[in-house]
């Protein structure tokens, strides 16, 4: 059996355009603002609500969708999404735009489930974790070309034009997708069994002590990051007078910086991950800090492209650990983690309109530093949380889950 190239491209294409456009307000806010005769403030919602929709809807779509046939279901969710951002790109109120996105998150959750197993299937025995590095660099590509080449487009031509974009986008790989994925079945029934339960179990698995601690440093460290990067495109152009190419530039730096950072922590998670945490949840604690007044153009790009370089990687840690901490429950551990990343997007974006409404945008990267300083503690206090790799007792019972299954 060969690597399914083509069939991991498409995929790893369409990861591309959902991180893309889950993000993409961000470097638009002000021209959807405009447009729609919105505020900044009430753009930045689309991020909240989004996040809350695919954070509530992920484990119980994904359990009522186990008896879809795997190929239709990556595909269905996609059209989903191709269909959301056509609305959206037409969308004549900002309640139309809202709601467009909010369709499109009901689809989010299943397509982040589904797509791992799928991979899995289509890997060769011994190239999982390269058909997944295949697959995933699609979500790192859309942080350092998508938003950046999305917000530059949507400056030039107009918002609805980044947007449309990405429908095309979406439909083009729904296409690809029919022709170059195999058939994939459903489950067999008892999978599907111990697959429902173990998604059941996602809710039960925060009993575990350090599964809770991960996913509360997950959530407060998420909700520090967002509150002040939904609003980045308000705060650089009063920090920096920076707009328009200058904006997409920043995003773009932001992006190739976080990138290489993601690609030298990649070599050390499975080696000293507790204290790579800590570093770089304290660097975008002091980067963020630093933003709260008015620097000028060359300290700010400075600490953003650090605050980007630092975020970055920190997810990369969060998931390991998140399958290290239950080794015989890793599904729902994984699970449960997804869903505290996703609460994180939603309340920071919440916070940071409230303090945006209120008129405070510029305390909002202070109020952030003390969410992100906060994460930066409780991860200092639980070392537990961030081994370098499975005790020998964990192994064996990960292993004799495995053989059960």
């Amino acid at each position: 059996m060969r690597l399914n190239r083509p069939a991991l491209v498409v995929l790893g294409a369409s990861t591309f355009c959902y991180v893309a456009a889950e993000t993409l307000p961000v470097g638009l806010l002000p021209q959807i603002a405009a447009d729609l005769d919105v505020t900044e403030a009430q753009v930045g919602l689309l991020l909240t609500s989004y996040a809350v929709v695919a954070a509530l809807s992920t484990i119980p779509l994904t359990a009522l969708t186990m008896r879809v046939p795997r190929h239709l279901l990556i595909a269905v969710t996609v059209a989903v999404f191709a269909v959301s951002q056509a609305a959206a790109a037409i969308a004549p109120t900002f309640l139309i735009l809202l709601l467009s996105r909010l369709i499109c998150a009901l689809a989010h959750g299943v397509f982040w489930s589904v797509i791992g197993p799928i991979i899995v299937r289509l890997a060769p025995p011994g190239q999982a974790g390269r058909a997944t590095a295949m697959v995933f660099l699609g979500n790192s590509l859309a942080i350092v070309l998508g938003v950046p080449a999305g917000t530059a487009l949507g400056q030039w031509l107009g918002w609805r034009v980044a947007v449309g974009l990405f429908a095309v986008a979406g439909t083009i790989c729904v296409v690809l997708l029919t022709l170059v994925l195999p058939r994939l079945p459903a489950l067999p029934r008892d999978l599907r069994a111990r697959t429902g339960q173990r998604l059941r179990d996602a809710i039960g698995i925060l009993r575990n002590g350090r599964v809770a601690r991960l996913c509360a440093i997950t959530t407060v460290l998420v909700v520090g990051h967002f509150a002040a990067y939904t609003y980045i495109a308000p705060l650089v152009r009063r920090d920096a007078g920076l707009d328009g190419a200058g904006l997409s530039a920043l995003l773009l730096g932001y992006g190739a910086v976080g990138l290489l950072t993601n690609f030298v922590v990649g070599r050390f998670v499975d080696r000293r991950p507790g204290p790579l945490v800590i570093g770089l949840s304290a660097t975008v604690t002091v980067a963020v800090a630093l933003l709260t007044p008015v620097l000028g153009p060359g300290p700010t790009v400075v600490m953003t492209l650090l605050w980007g370089g630092a975020f970055t990687a920190i997810p990369v840690l969060l998931s390991a650990a998140s399958l290290r901490v239950a080794p015989t429950a890793r599904d729902a551990a994984s699970a449960v983690y997804v869903v505290a990343f996703q609460i994180g997007i939603g309340g920071g974006a919440l916070i940071g309109e409230r303090m945006v409404s209120a008129g405070h945008l510029g305390a909002l990267p202070l109020l952030a530093s003390v969410f992100t300083l906060a994460a930066t503690a409780l991860a200092a206090l639980s070392p537990a949380l961030f081994p370098a790799r499975l005790s020998a007792e964990d192994h064996h019972r990960a292993e004799a889950e495995a053989a059960a299954r």
